[in-house]
């Protein structure tokens, strides 16, 4: 099983939920340039990343796909809940709202030239995303009220929750007193299989 990852992408989160399977696997670091080669659109046409190839050459990629695969894969990994349907949609509850509400908020601040011309207006739309994501970590936060993690026990959504924090903080989004996030970070950043992926990944 191999990994195609940009060092603290979206796939740092598939590398994490790696390491606490504790299996083995293998890496590929994709430098940014190849994305769009030939080669690479071989193994995942959209030119993103994740990307993972299982030894019999068969690709998966897309995240919650391949967070979801990786659970049912290793279910002694419980991190896909307590093997209850509800409470595996409820992993997938949280994985939904990260993965496809709040992590595109943050292509217009990454590259909000992709979306407009004009660099006043490039940085306008950059601006009113980093506000908007405010309130996107505020449901999150009262998620985790009384919690650990988001469902209640580990799961592959968290991970994702980790990737898109250090985002956050990088870009200044305004986490201020959200304070049950700003633990959930600490505990990651403790975390013997985040360091590992994140020691891997140069971070």
């Amino acid at each position: 099983m191999k990994l195609y990852y940009l060092p603290g992408a979206c796939s740092l989160a598939d590398h994490i939920v790696l390491e606490w399977i504790g299996k083995p696997y293998e890496t590929y670091r994709v430098a940014r340039e190849e994305l769009g080669s030939p080669e690479y659109l071989k193994i995942n046409p959209s030119g993103a990343v994740p990307a993972l190839q299982e030894d019999d050459g068969w690709v998966l990629t897309e995240n919650a796909a391949i967070l979801n695969y990786l659970a049912d894969l290793h279910p002694e990994a419980g991190l896909g809940g307590d093997g209850s349907v509800r409470a595996r949609a409820e992993v997938n509850r949280w994985l939904a709202y990260i993965n496809s509400d709040l992590h595109p908020l943050f292509r217009p601040v990454f590259r909000p030239d992709r979306f407009i011309d004009d660099a006043t207006a490039q940085e306008a739309l950059r601006v009113k995303s980093v506000e908007r994501l405010r309130a996107y970590y505020e449901r999150l936060d009262a998620q985790l009220g009384g919690k650990d993690w988001l469902t209640g026990s580990r799961s592959y959504a968290d991970p994702y929750l980790f990737v898109v924090l250090r985002w956050a903080t990088a870009k200044g989004v305004d986490l201020g007193g959200l304070d049950n996030l700003a633990r959930f970070h600490q505990r990651m950043l403790e975390d013997a299989g985040v360091k590992s992926a994140m020691q891997q990944e140069g971070l």
